[in-house]
């Protein structure tokens, strides 16, 4: 069974379906049974439930991780 990442304030999870803006990255401000997510292309801030956020993720970066 595969492992449920461990989400934290300032990481930055790309989901599925990019924002109307284009960016696909999101940075968390907010960990719970809902996330308080901001687009890293335009700044807009959402609330988005746990299990939608692990549905779509598609990728997660710890902050200061390097990009390859």
């Amino acid at each position: 069974m595969l492992e449920k990442p461990n989400f934290e304030v300032e990481d930055i999870v790309k989901l599925k379906k990019p924002h109307p803006c284009g960016s696909q990255e999101w940075e968390i401000l907010r960990v719970g049974a809902d996330f308080r997510l901001k687009c890293l292309g335009c700044g807009h801030q959402v609330m988005v439930a746990r299990k939608l956020v692990e549905k779509n993720m598609r990728g997660l970066r710890k902050p200061g991780a390097k990009i390859h």
